[in-house]
């Protein structure tokens, strides 16, 4: 791999992991696309730099999370953040534990560029009925925990390259009425437990070379940026946009494959 392929990748990952279009089907077509050699370790390198961003950019929300956390299960002191942090770790237990065992026995199945262009169109189209149909009636601080556990049930999808975790994660969160920047903030919040531990699980298979650290860095950077712009643009703007993009992307990739 070269350095100028983990620049091209690294600013793919900070752009798609963050918005509803589907960071593993950019990582996994692009190399297609070019024939690209990319170890799969490097995918989740890449995932490692922005849940660095998620980490830093909302590194006050963390400490307050884990601090409610603490004072709620152990001092019996229940909270608004110490709530939250309960619902974010029981959340997350079944769509990790089943998209685990998707991305474990299924995957070659998944990766196919036919089956991600669908999944694109699809939950292109999901995202804009869902977000053009449903209120703003639920900010973050007021989630219930049915809200937040199917958030995370539905995160199980995400292991289909083209559905996209962000996609599926903001599109439940709509479906249930909860408004657009806090259905947003609380899928990036959530996705970070999943992706600490598939960066754990893969630790042992990093190549720790000038490109892997160009690719992390680069990813952490538009991460941030990317975070940043999503939150201010869904206060007035919606979701209508990346569904467009991601039909687009879908129909692009199923003449490419056919004409290929």
């Amino acid at each position: 791999m070269t350095i100028i392929q983990a620049i091209i990748l690294g600013i793919v990952q900070g752009l798609t992991e963050l918005l509803p279009i589907s960071s593993s089907a950019h990582l996994f077509l692009i190399p297609w696309a070019f024939n690209w050699n990319i170890p799969e370790s490097f995918d989740v390198a890449l995932h490692f730099g922005t849940l660095l961003a998620i980490g830093i950019f909302f590194f006050r929300d963390w400490i307050e999370l884990i601090k409610g956390g603490y004072k709620q299960i152990i001092k019996k002191e229940k909270s608004t953040q110490g709530t939250m942090f309960i619902y974010i770790v029981i959340a997350t237990i079944p769509g990790g534990a089943i998209g685990f065992i998707l991305d474990k026995y299924a995957q070659n199945i998944l990766t196919q560029p036919l089956i991600i262009a669908i999944a694109l169109i699809c939950m292109g189209i999901a995202l804009y009925i869902v977000d053009k149909t449903s209120k703003n009636k639920t900010k973050y601080e007021d989630m219930t925990f049915k809200q937040t556990f199917l958030i995370g049930l539905s995160q199980a999808l995400a292991f289909i390259p083209g559905v996209s975790r962000s996609g599926i994660t903001m599109t439940t969160g709509r479906l249930m009425g909860v408004e657009r920047e806090s259905t947003a903030k609380y899928s990036f919040m959530l996705s970070a437990p999943i992706v600490l531990a598939a960066t754990i699980y893969k630790f042992k298979d990093f190549v720790f070379n000038i490109p892997f650290f160009i690719g992390v860095i680069i990813s952490f950077l538009v991460g941030i940026l990317v975070i940043k712009f999503l939150l201010e643009y869904l206060k007035k703007g919606n979701f209508k946009i990346f569904s467009i993009y991601r039909i687009i992307i879908g129909i692009i990739v199923i003449a490419y494959y056919f004409i290929r």
